[in-house]
């Protein structure tokens, strides 16, 4: 555990660090020397004063991703618990758009199952038949990861502080209910020009996505934010995640579900991120 117990002052310069790496696009030394590696409120109250600044100026959430799902990036990581960070409307790219990788500092691509809540999850025991219950239908996603933390030398707390190192998401089709498709069967392969770069299975996710949401369920609830109706959630990678260049085009089918994909380009001229 850490040595200190980090103060507001250190929680608001570590917020500060993050918040100059993302508006020059130049990635910043870790922030753990100010909250600790492994101080997981420290951690989540940067995040939370990171999502107060986005809010006050005119964000929007539209979700939360959960990120660390993988048995093999928590060893890696020295953790044993996933963590989440916060979607917001301008992070929401069009199936199929082109994404300046100039926008972006050090991005990579994952591809998951998202849901999309019909029902709130605030109340109740948040058991599995509430969380499935809760789920308005999926979706396959693609997440385009980033971290402002230089070349991801991230430790727990580096990543939950700076959102879980997200940037954008992407959401495919069809949209299924589950009563038409089984999260911990699906089958992902991601291509990249055609060939396959990354590939997994539902039970790559906690076991389960859906047991991935039911965390995150009654872990947001836990810190007083619960999930709402009409909330996206993006369960956790299904496979590796793959570094991005422009040029690279990504597209990922979950079998049972569906496609979604998503290109880079270098200037901002072609197409759009949002």
């Amino acid at each position: 555990m850490n040595e200190f117990s980090p103060g507001a002052d250190a929680v608001a310069r570590a917020a500060d660090r993050l918040l100059r790496a993302a508006a020059a696009r130049v990635p910043c030394p870790p922030v753990r020397d100010l909250i600790g590696s492994d101080d997981v409120k420290a951690a989540y109250a940067v995040q939370e004063l990171l999502t107060a600044r986005r809010l006050e100026a005119g964000g929007r959430v539209t979700g939360r991703k959960i990120g660390l799902t993988s048995p093999a990036v928590q060893r890696q990581l020295g953790v044993d618990q996933p963590d989440f960070g916060v979607l917001f409307a301008d992070m929401s790219v069009a199936d199929g758009a082109s994404v300046a990788v100039g926008e972006l500092l050090q991005p990579k691509v994952e591809a998951e199952i998202a849901f999309v809540l019909g029902d709130d999850l605030a109340d109740g025991p948040l058991d599995a038949a509430q969380i499935r219950a809760a789920v308005a239908h999926a979706v396959p996603a693609l997440e385009i990861v980033d971290s402002r933390i230089a070349g991801w030398d991230i430790t727990f707390g580096d990543t939950v502080a700076d959102n879980g190192s997200s940037a954008l998401y992407v959401l495919g089709t069809p949209a299924k209910p589950l009563s038409e498709f089984e999260p911990v069967k699906a089958v992902m392969t991601l291509e990249r020009g055609g060939e396959t770069v990354s590939s997994g299975d539902g039970a790559a996710c906690l076991g389960d996505p859906l047991a991935a949401l039911a965390w995150l369920a009654r872990t947001a609830r836990d810190v007083g934010d619960p999930l709402r109706a009409g909330h996206v959630v993006l369960s956790g990678a299904l496979g590796p995640m793959v570094p991005v260049a422009a040029g690279d085009v990504f597209r990922a089918e979950i079998t049972g579900l569906g496609s979604v994909s998503v290109r880079f380009h270098t200037s901002g001229v072609e197409g759009a991120s949002a």
